[in-house]
């Protein structure tokens, strides 16, 4: 009986760790994705999103929460560095659900969009267009 219990919790105590790991190795893989997108790099951000699918088995809905570039969404980060490629593939890749939602801040993209000047990008017709 005795036996039993050590090795449940020395099971329990192993997936905890692996656990951990795994969540470091997503922020590994999603380290440069904000330079990706900032550099409107439309065929690097498609693998990198390719590579975290099939390692991870996470889409981009899945972590495009708690990515943050300078305290902005991806999105939000493309608008701002008109890199119009990366943008629109993003919106086209997100449920239209997670698009119309607000954001950390309590604000959807279009309403930020609005707010700073933004609503002549084309990402965000794509983004009207999606919704």
């Amino acid at each position: 009986m005795l036996k039993i219990v050590k090795t449940s919790i020395a099971l329990a105590t192993a997936s905890f760790i692996v656990a951990g790991n795994a969540h470091a190795d997503i922020n590994e893989a999603l380290q440069n994705i904000c330079t990706i997108v900032k550099a409107d790099d439309k065929g690097e951000l498609r693998k990198k999103m390719k590579m975290v699918q099939s390692d991870y088995r996470m889409q981009l809905q899945d972590y495009y929460s708690g990515v943050s570039c300078g305290g902005e969404s991806l999105i939000r980060t493309a608008m701002l560095n008109n890199a119009v490629e990366t943008g629109t593939l993003m919106v086209k890749k997100m449920p239209k659900g997670d698009l119309s939602s607000p954001e950390a801040d309590g604000k959807t993209v279009t309403a930020w969009a609005s707010e700073n000047g933004l609503d002549s990008s084309p990402i965000v017709a794509a983004l009207n267009e999606r919704i």
